[in-house]
């Protein structure tokens, strides 16, 4: 329980913020397999999968319910505030993880080096994912009750259907997919004016709220059986790519200060920015929760 939470909450916050995935904290947990077989699990039509299915998501979910409603509130504002300490512990969580990864996954690696085509296109399609959104935004819009259209409405469900299988892979971030099609801040703005609406009976925003989560379920739903199948049936080129993936998502960390709207104007993570301390903290994170997961086993 206590592992699951705390997974959920990390991924809440990476999935928050442009730059990490929260699929790659699952991965990094050794959480990924079960992650996958449960969201495939929970419409299944035996009852003992999808009850399994059901209470790892629940345990998952409830972390990830918290930390992304302080995320909306309050932690979004900070990390724009301190990006640069985020990234740098951003790329600590990954940079540490990566060996701890290779080293769980050897059996996946050892022998099996045509893969590594696999690896190089993970890696290529973060970082070009990466650059579209810096180079391509289309703008933010609000999705305010009467300040949209059904096109935007068809368009946000789309988005969301892109986000949330971006939000699944490791590596790449559903936020910089929002970033790359102009809806991040708008469903940013959404999500806070949902948690603050309920306070206020302000429905306002639940409307596209609606629209959205329609989106993401329908997202889960069409990419999950196929990473379902290609764990299953190439689990090692699946590794490879994961794997590329999070060396490609160290680029996306890098250029993630760019993303930032600031009067100020921000460059990209450099040795003149770069928190030492905060990127030793988090690989202190990873070896944790590492630790953390071997104890609770």
């Amino acid at each position: 329980m206590i592992i699951k939470f705390i997974a959920g909450f990390l991924m809440s916050l990476a999935d928050s913020v442009p730059g990490v995935s929260g699929g790659t904290i699952v991965f990094l947990l050794g959480l990924y397999d079960e992650f996958i077989l449960s969201l495939n699990n929970i419409a299944s039509k035996d009852k003992e999968k999808r009850t399994r299915a059901f209470k790892f998501l629940i345990k998952l979910g409830c972390g990830w319910v918290i930390g992304m409603a302080l995320a909306a509130l309050v932690i979004t504002a900070v990390f724009e505030e301190n990006i640069y300490i985020v990234s740098s512990l951003f790329l600590g969580f990954i940079v540490f993880a990566l060996p701890i990864i290779i080293i769980e996954e050897k059996q996946d690696f050892i022998g099996k080096y045509k893969n590594l085509v696999f690896l190089i296109l993970g890696a290529a399609v973060v970082v070009l994912i990466t650059y579209g959104s810096l180079n391509f935004d289309m703008g933010g819009k609000s999705y305010a009750w009467g300040d949209f259209n059904v096109l935007d409405g068809i368009y946000l469900f789309l988005v969301a259907m892109i986000a949330i299988s971006a939000m699944v892979l490791p590596g790449i971030s559903g936020s910089t997919i929002m970033l790359v099609f102009g809806v991040y801040s708008g469903v940013m703005e959404v999500v806070s004016g949902c948690i603050k609406g309920l306070f206020k009976f302000d429905f306002t925003y639940f409307p596209a709220a609606a629209v959205f989560g329609f989106g993401l379920i329908a997202g889960v739903l069409s990419v999950v059986k196929g990473l379902k199948y290609m764990l299953t049936k190439h689990h090692s080129a699946m590794v490879y790519a994961i794997v590329g993936m999070m060396i490609g998502s160290i680029y996306s960390v890098i250029m993630g200060p760019l993303s930032i709207e600031s009067d100020v104007e921000l460059t990209a993570l450099n040795m003149s920015n770069f928190s030492w301390i905060a990127f030793v903290i988090g690989g202190a994170v990873i070896f944790g929760l590492q630790g953390l997961k071997k104890v609770l086993k």
